[in-house]
């Protein structure tokens, strides 16, 4: 039977452990991240600055959803249901977002892309879920996404053979930057003024 030497010293080793687990605990989202994008796994889609030399002459139809999660007044949806491309050939589609309470919110949009093995294949040029969203009170903003669908699709056995790809996002609401709260109601405010003809904002993150 273990003495009170022993149980001492597996006290301290337990003890030791805690903060090494909590450390380990953190250090993990930002790799689940990196390890998500690099591979596509979930349904992570890539990122590239712009769209590949060819296109082929295999299509894919891309259906568009969209969600709020609990507690997001937000109302967004896509602007269109799907639409039919080439491979490597650019989309442009876009999402509504509608703040219908009476102060500015800031949203964040997560994304996946089903079927998962195509997410490595999905490329976004340019992104409105690339940084967090700013809308007034009443505000109604469209916002853009510009992908393809990489041709190297084709020489992967698990994917070559997806004609029917489902983009995904959920809109979180997220933190308000320090000069949109102060505007809200009960802060100090302060105007922000907008770019003339702008709709939104955006933060980046």
């Amino acid at each position: 039977m273990p003495g009170p030497r022993s149980n001492r010293r597996i006290g301290l080793a337990l003890f030791a452990v805690v903060p090494v687990m909590v450390a380990l605990s953190f250090a993990a989202v930002p790799a689940y991240s990196w390890f998500c994008r690099v591979t596509g796994f979930a349904g992570t889609t890539g990122v590239a600055e712009g769209a590949p030399a060819e296109e082929l002459g295999r299509l894919v139809t891309v259906s568009f959803d969209a969600n709020t999660a609990p507690g997001m007044p937000w109302e967004f949806r896509p602007k269109q249901r799907s639409m039919t491309l080439r491979l490597g050939e650019t989309g442009l589609a876009f999402f509504e977002a509608y703040n219908p309470t009476d102060a500015p919110l800031a949203g964040q949009a997560g994304f996946n892309v089903v079927p998962f093995s195509v997410g490595t294949y999905f490329d976004k040029i340019a992104c409105f879920c690339f940084n967090m969203q700013v809308l007034g009170p009443h505000e109604r903003v469209d916002m853009p996404v510009s992908f393809y669908v990489d041709p190297a699709l084709l020489d992967d056995r698990e994917a070559r053979d997806v004609t029917d790809i489902t983009l995904s996002y959920t809109m979180y609401q997220a933190d308000l930057p320090d000069t949109d709260a102060a505007a809200a109601p009960g802060g100090d405010n302060v105007t922000i003024a907008a770019a003339p003809g702008a709709r939104g904002r955006t933060v980046e993150q």
